[in-house]
């Protein structure tokens, strides 16, 4: 383990500690701690340390996302989140945009990446948003739906239609036109500031504009996507060790008919599925990070794969920790109750369990046949 993430892994335990349960009740993260992680290069800490970042390979960044994962999915996403916006910007800027941009997200300052809209979830080639330049402006309208981090951003990379393509723009969300409303009561991540998104007639220096613009939508986003899958399932390794943890906890110290709950095999049988899920997650999860390391041309498949695995053994898994806890994991805003929530939104974002199926169909046929 690299002294970097060591020391990150460190301060997120201090920062985060058992603060989660009243942060998921409250549905609000501090501002505070957010600036504090982001201003030292926790919250992207892929970014090159010329810019300020970690300069973390995906596989240290992926350990050091399950650790926050384990202690709170809604942070886990705020880093989810950052890191996307952070790779849109390293990949699609200029020189002079990333040493502004990427400056600005390792300093304190935070950030979401706005993709969805009310009637394009999935089929991001529905969006409506617009963006297009006027002269030395560039304008944006539109609006975007559950867009994580946004109740607490200071800036927004917003995606929308751009001519015959599509495009990308840093917008700051105190720019006129910017109205951003935060989602009620969300089902899991809480406290990771879900929120709908209005650009009416927001007008900013063409320079906001990243570059690509006018590609097909799919050139554009799938990059962002792959990092974001990548991350969500190493964020899904997260909430496995946080139900393993409590469940076996649990399981060895609570009686019943005269021996430790773990006796009975039943119980023993949760334990092992919950064993076999975290390591079959954390392995497909270590294969997409090497092949982002790498630069491996399989690695679109294998972050959709390890996404896809991990969501689904995250779900599930949460939901075996609260049947061996029973009772005593039904408190809402507990570690396995919250677990139970959050897992579910992972087999949503970022590419639904019938998306990656259709896509992980698709490249079986490829191959297989």
């Amino acid at each position: 383990m690299s002294t970097a993430r060591a020391e990150a892994e460190q301060l997120a335990t201090e920062l985060i500690g058992d603060r989660a349960d009243g942060w998921d009740l409250a549905g609000e993260l501090p501002l505070d701690v957010l600036r504090e992680l982001g201003g030292k290069g926790m919250l992207c800490a892929q970014v090159p340390a010329a810019y300020g970042g970690l300069g973390l390979s995906s596989a240290e960044n992926g350990e050091l996302t399950a650790h926050v994962g384990a202690l709170c999915s809604s942070v886990r996403s705020v880093m989810t989140s950052q890191g996307m916006a952070a790779w849109t910007v390293e990949r699609l800027g200029s020189d002079e945009q990333k040493a502004v941009h990427l400056r600005e997200l390792t300093s304190g300052r935070l950030a979401g990446v706005a993709f969805s809209e009310p009637g394009a979830g999935s089929d991001l080639g529905a969006m409506t948003t617009t963006i297009r330049v006027e002269g030395d402006t560039v304008v944006l309208d539109g609006r975007k739906s559950w867009i994580t981090v946004a109740a607490y951003a200071d800036l927004l990379v917003v995606f929308g239609r751009h001519g015959s393509g599509a495009g990308a723009v840093v917008v700051p969300t105190d720019t006129p036109g910017v109205t951003v409303e935060r989602v009620p009561a969300p089902l899991g991540c809480r406290a990771a500031g879900h929120a709908d998104v209005t650009f009416d007639d927001v007008r900013l220096p063409a320079d906001r504009l990243l570059g690509g613009a006018g590609l097909p939508v799919d050139w554009l986003v799938t990059s962002a996507l792959t990092f974001g899958r990548v991350s969500v399932a190493w964020g899904c390794v997260g909430i496995l060790r946080a139900c393993l943890r409590a469940a076996a906890s649990h399981a060895a110290t609570r009686q019943q008919f005269g021996v430790p709950l773990a006796a009975h095999q039943l119980v023993a049988r949760h334990l092992a599925e919950l064993h076999v899920a975290h390591e079959a997650s954390a392995g497909c999860c270590e294969r997409a990070s090497r092949g982002w390391d790498e630069n491996s041309p399989e690695l679109v498949v294998s972050a959709v794969t390890a996404k896809h695995l991990a969501a689904g053994h995250a779900a599930r898994g949460a939901a075996a920790a609260v049947q061996v806890l029973a009772s005593a994991g039904a408190h809402d805003g507990g570690p396995v109750a919250r677990a139970y929530r959050d897992a579910k939104l992972m087999e949503i974002i970022e590419g639904s369990n019938e998306i990656s199926q259709l896509l992980l169909g698709k490249h079986a046929l490829g191959v297989w046949s």
